[in-house]
């Protein structure tokens, strides 16, 4: 008997995830996305996997690059996440601070907790999402002691913080 899909996306909604946004160069400029399908999958060589669904306005422009940028969102980034998750073709990176990642040139946001910059390594399948590996080959974190870092979460069909 199959799962049912709602059951299904509820159960993993009740695992908590970072919440990031992903960037790449496109021939028309920046783009990114939303994502909270992102996490480390190797210290050597350094390698992180985000999965991106075929249906996703940035997944043929992750196909098309030869790299992407990851910036993990603060807890007081929530309007930034909402940005990259609305409509594809909004204007997402006007007026928004952000560099260019120092090997790709894809944007790293400002204020985020910790960015990194990668190649593309490989691409995997996996039913209706693409897996993309991404070797990291720079990383940047945010100036705050460590007890001061505050993420923004995603649990249960809404943002979280952790508590004290």
């Amino acid at each position: 008997m199959p799962v049912d899909a709602p059951a299904f996306k509820s159960a993993l909604g009740r695992l908590p995830g970072p919440v990031t946004v992903v960037t790449a160069l496109s021939d028309s400029g920046p783009v990114g996305m939303t994502a909270s399908s992102f996490t480390s999958l190797s210290l050597d060589p350094p390698l992180v996997l985000v999965c991106v669904a075929h249906r996703a306005g940035m997944h043929a422009h992750l196909r098309a690059a030869t790299g992407f940028a990851v910036s993990v969102l603060s807890a007081d980034q929530e309007a930034v996440s909402n940005r990259f998750a609305g409509p594809f073709d909004a204007p997402r990176f006007a007026d928004l601070a952000h560099v260019p990642a120092p090997h790709t040139g894809a944007p790293w946001l400002e204020g985020a907790l910790a960015c990194v910059d990668c190649t593309l390594h490989a691409v995997h399948e996996g039913g209706d999402h693409s897996i993309f590996v991404g070797q990291v080959e720079a990383v940047r974190l945010s100036p705050q002691p460590r007890d001061a870092l505050d993420p923004l979460l995603y649990f249960a069909g809404r943002y979280r913080r952790l508590g004290p």
